[in-house]
């Protein structure tokens, strides 16, 4: 072989390679592609394998098969009571047609945009209806359910199909927060000082029936201690008028020696009295009898 040939055939081969290269492409199990020629749209592909296209004229453009996610921004929302709410949502979405997916919003971040601002619109078209008790009631799953289908409608002619839309957060703004926060601090307060009050004036009728309940225990004791008191000296004096019935000469006796103890006993005492007082006549009569007559 000619030295002139080998380079004919090598060059042959660079270009069938270069060729082969420029023609063949992949489409992955888990995409799905467009050609393109010259940014015209020419072929869908859905099926995975080894694919051909015409080289240098035609592009291929991936898109996911997979399910991917949307995340609008949070936005503000007006109900139909006048509240305001900040409302946090995401979504759930496949592309189902490349070829209009393609043409409506080109790729995934134009679609981004596009989603999130029809999402935020139904949204507000919904909740814009819908009472803040009604959000928080067993209908905020009605309410979930026709933002998704009024979502998924609008998304059709993109070429996607919208698998859920959800609320992942709605609360009141910063502003209204802090009011709400210093009306319900209020609210707690008053309740509080009404409990209070409600408590000092049980606790005042409670005082004043135990003091009631205790002076009339106090005045019954006392009348009862009166009485037995009255009893018993009763008693006693019937008991000495009986002891001293019995034995007078001896009853005086030991009401004298009694006498002795109370005044004499400790040794402290000092009596100064004539020796025939009446109040020794026990001391001048060794029998213990006194002084007769006395």
């Amino acid at each position: 072989m000619s030295r002139n040939f080998l380079g004919a055939l090598g060059a042959a081969v660079v270009a069938l390679v270069v060729v082969a290269w420029g023609s063949l492409f992949t489409v992955p199990q888990q995409q799905q592609a467009l050609v393109l020629q010259f940014g015209d749209p020419k072929r869908v592909i859905q099926e995975p394998g080894l694919k051909v296209k015409l080289p240098f004229i035609q592009d291929v453009q991936y898109f996911e098969k997979r399910i991917l996610d949307i995340d609008p921004p949070k936005q503000q929302v007006i109900l139909i009571d006048q509240k305001r709410l900040d409302v946090d949502a995401y979504g759930r979405y496949r592309i189902t047609d490349p070829l209009r997916f393609y043409q409506t919003v080109n790729n995934e971040a134009g679609a981004r945009a596009r989603l999130g601002a029809i999402i935020n619109s139904a949204m507000r078209r919904v909740l814009g209806n819908e009472s803040l008790t009604n959000i928080l009631s067993f209908r905020r799953g009605q309410i979930t359910q026709a933002i998704f289908q009024e979502v998924n409608q609008a998304t059709q002619p993109l070429g996607i199909e919208m698998i859920d839309v959800r609320i992942k957060r709605a609360d009141y703004p910063d502003q209204t927060s802090q009011a709400i926060y210093a009306r319900m601090k209020s609210e707690r307060d008053r309740e509080a000082r009404e409990f209070r009050g409600e408590g000092s004036e049980v606790a005042q009728q409670i005082r004043a029936d135990a003091d009631r309940q205790r002076v009339v225990i106090v005045a019954t004791a006392q009348q009862q201690a009166q009485t037995l008191r009255g009893e018993g000296d009763a008693q006693a004096i019937r008991l000495y008028a009986e002891a001293f019935g019995q034995d007078p000469q001896f009853f005086a006796f030991y009401r004298s020696m009694e006498a002795y103890k109370q005044s004499l006993g400790d040794g402290s005492t000092t009596l100064v009295l004539t020796p025939d007082s009446e109040f020794f006549r026990f001391f001048n009569d060794l029998s213990g009898k006194g002084a007769p007559g006395r």
